[in-house]
């Protein structure tokens, strides 16, 4: 194997997939026939146009992603792609949600932090205290400690 022809083959998986991940980075220089392999099996599963569109198998990537409670980088990654390919930031959220009722509260947390760190959603504060916190009232003026 020639460095250049490792280069040209992540290369090609990035146009191919949309991103690369640190592994394939690393395998493609330290064990470049089986990223090859490992990688013709995703080409058949993923890539490669059959019954499904990419959109919707991004989405069962992303929510499968998320049961499997993988990591931010790699739920982010799936997410990018989604929103390249035309998916609504509401449309995964939707996705997400389906990990709820099957995988839980705890897995479905890990591709909503994902969704929300790539689409930057933004959230609500409380207004009112909360136990153990000491969020106050934006009415209730700013006391000093006696």
């Amino acid at each position: 194997m020639s460095t250049d022809e490792a280069q040209q083959y992540i290369d090609d998986m990035a146009r191919a997939r949309g991103y690369v991940l640190d592994y394939h980075r690393v395998m493609a220089k330290q064990d470049f026939p089986v990223l090859k392999a490992a990688n013709a099996l995703v080409n058949a599963a993923y890539l490669e146009q059959r019954s499904l569109d990419r959109r919707t198998k991004e989405l069962i990537f992303i929510v499968s992603l998320t049961v499997m409670r993988a990591s931010l980088p790699h739920i982010e990654s799936h997410i990018r792609v989604a929103l390249d390919l035309g998916v609504s930031p509401t449309e995964i959220l939707e996705a997400i949600e389906i990990a709820l009722p099957e995988a839980g509260v705890v897995a479905f947390q890990v591709g909503f932090e994902a969704w929300k760190n790539v689409v930057g959603a933004e959230g609500l504060e409380p207004t009112v205290a909360a136990h153990g916190s000491t969020a106050r009232s934006t009415d209730e003026p700013t006391a000093t400690p006696a």
